[in-house]
Formats: C-alpha cells, sequence, structure tokens
C-alpha cells in the first residue's frame, strides 16, 4: 500500500476535506448583501463619465444602512453601517447627495449608520494608507466599503497586470478579513463591448477579480436613459433594467430610480422601435427558433438589423440564461 506523505503543519499549507467547510449561512446559496445586486464579495461599479455611478454607489451605501430597498424595489438581507470615500466630491457635496435620496425615502440622516471617509487624498498604492484603511474598516465594521473612483486612489499605471493586481490584492484581502463588501467605481472606454466588463479602463485584471459588477450606460435617444446591467461570479444575473436621475417637483431629493425592463432603443442600426414591439431578446430567440440550422452572429445581425454591440449584449444575456447555444456551427435555441 502506498505511503501518503503529509507536510509538516510549518512547511505546509493548512487543508481540510470539502466536507468541512462551513457551507455558510445560505447553504452554498449566493450570499446577497443587496438581493440580485451585490453580495458579500468585491466588484466594480462602472460606466462611462456621467453615467450617475456614483449616485448608484450612494443608493447602495444607503440601503445597507438603513435597511431600506435599494432604489425602493431589492431588499437588503444583510444591514449594517457602510463606509463611503468619494474622492472627486466636495464633503458639502457628499452630504448634498446623501440628503437627498434620506429626504425622497422619509430616512432622519441623523440615524442613518453611513459614514464619509473625510481625508483629502487616500492612496491605495501606498502601505500608510493601506494600513489606515484597514484600521478604519476594522473599526466601523462596516457591511460595504464604497471607493470612487479607482483612478483617483493610485499612482499606478492601470495599463499594468502587475501594477493593478497588487491593489486589487490588498483589497481582495480586506474584504476576506474583515468580512465587508467592497465597490469600486472605475471608468469604461467609450468602445463598449459586448460584456462590459471588458470595456473597463486599464488591465483585464479588473474584470478577472470581480465578483459583482454592476454597468451603467447611457442609452436611448440623446443618452437620456441609463440601463444597468449586471454580472455576477457565482450567480445568474438579471435581465438590464432601465433607470433615471429623478427630483422631486421642487428640485429636491435628487435620486435613482428604476423606469423599468431596459427598452431595446437600437433594433436596428438607425432608428428606435415602434411602440409595443418585442424587445431584442424576443426577436433573437424567434430568428433562430425558425432557423433550420445554427445561424452565425452576422446572419443574425443581417437578418435583424442591429448594431452589433447590442446584439453581443443580447446573445450573452441569452446564453447566461441557458435560452440559446453557441458551437462551433453556430447559434440556436435550446427551446
Amino acid at each position: 500500500m502506498a505511503v501518503v506523505s503529509i507536510a509538516k503543519p510549518e512547511a505546509g499549507l493548512p487543508t481540510c476535506r470539502a466536507c468541512a467547510i462551513d457551507p455558510g449561512a445560505d447553504d452554498g446559496a449566493a450570499r446577497w448583501r443587496i438581493d440580485q445586486i451585490w453580495g458579500d464579495g468585491v466588484g466594480i461599479l462602472g460606466g462611462p463619465p456621467k453615467c450617475a455611478k456614483s449616485w448608484f454607489g450612494l443608493d447602495m451605501a444607503v440601503s445597507l444602512a438603513s435597511s431600506t430597498p435599494l432604489l425602493g424595489q431589492f431588499a437588503v438581507h444583510d444591514p449594517g453601517p457602510t463606509l463611503i470615500y468619494l474622492a472627486e466630491d466636495a464633503l458639502p457635496q457628499v452630504r448634498s447627495r446623501i440628503d437627498g435620496i434620506c429626504k425622497h425615502r422619509h430616512l432622519d440622516i441623523s440615524s442613518l449608520d453611513l459614514h464619509v471617509i473625510t481625508a483629502p487624498v487616500v492612496r491605495l498604492d501606498q502601505d500608510a494608507d493601506q494600513k489606515r484603511l484597514s484600521t478604519t474598516v476594522e473599526c466601523i465594521r462596516p457591511k460595504l466599503l464604497l471607493l470612487d473612483p479607482l483612478v483617483r486612489l493610485h499612482r499606478l499605471d492601470e495599463n499594468s497586470s502587475q501594477d493593478i493586481s497588487a491593489l486589487l490584492g490588498f483589497l481582495r484581502e480586506l474584504q476576506r478579513r474583515c468580512d465587508v463588501a467592497i465597490v469600486v467605481v472605475h471608468h469604461m472606454r467609450k468602445a463598449v463591448r459586448s460584456q462590459l466588463g471588458q470595456a473597463l479602463r486599464g488591465s483585464g485584471d479588473l474584470h478577472a477579480w470581480n465578483d459583482h459588477g454592476a454597468y451603467l450606460t447611457r442609452t436611448g435617444p440623446g443618452g437620456n436613459c441609463i440601463r444597468l446591467t449586471l454580472e455576477h461570479r457565482a450567480a445568474p444575473s438579471i435581465e438590464p433594467i432601465e433607470l433615471r436621475l429623478a427630483s422631486h417637483p421642487d428640485g429636491s431629493a435628487t435620486h435613482l430610480e428604476v423606469v423599468g425592463p431596459a427598452s431595446d432603443h437600437n433594433n436596428g442600426d438607425d432608428g428606435d422601435p415602434a411602440p409595443g414591439a418585442p424587445s431584442l431578446h424576443d426577436r433573437v430567440l424567434a430568428v433562430l427558433k425558425r432557423a433550420s440550422c445554427p445561424m452565425s452572429r452576422s446572419q443574425l445581425r443581417q437578418t435583424l438589423r442591429i448594431n452589433n454591440n447590442r446584439l453581443g449584449e443580447a446573445i450573452d444575456s441569452l446564453q447566461k440564461q441557458g435560452r440559446i447555444r453557441r458551437d462551433d456551427s453556430g447559434l440556436s435555441a435550446t427551446t
């Protein structure tokens, strides 16, 4: 019988059998902090400039700190204190934004367990500031840490995998050690790809690092609508939804609100869909179900006369749902 060599504790890494791992409170299911939006891991809130990324991040922080639903719809499962750092906003502006969200939700800001880092500069590529942030998180024990935006938190080369991976490694270690969900706001390139996480500016390590991704993009005539697209490492993603930045009639209480499922504002390369037209997802499925054999992406695009980026988004979404499949022969419907 072969003899199994076991490393001495001081020489080897600690191990245990798979059955001995604590599955957690949800017995292996996704552990949501905010239902279907964000779990207990790390991730990026991305989008081009002026897409309400900071508003969305603050809405998450207020939701967890107050135990009220995100955007009025997505339940909070693990409420508690939250910690935010908005590097590009003056403190009075941060207060004004939080005041507006609280007014909309009928919350008293003085009862809100939301903490704001007031340091003028935080550089997470420097050991001293990493230690300061770690100490702050250990003291407050927040359920969520919002860092906005990444570009103001370091002086590294974002295109260098070696440089950026060290910073991301620090945040991952902080998340695990302190059980804090971390949301990092980051910019996307103007050339948006079908998988939005791949459009994040800088190294591909940023997208690979994500447990959760929330991407905001402008859509519709004049870019007046905001589309929220979600991506999770270990859970299915809901369909994209459409948001808008709204205020009370007197201009106060500015907040994000859900308009509804994301509209297909670019069914064709030009113009808008007719009222009541089927969604792009439904149109893709209908074409593939009618086809006598698998279709290539270019054939599908020619048939639908659809913008290539939008078609890519629909294909990726339908694949994740298991409604279409892709192989060497092309795309086909599964049902």
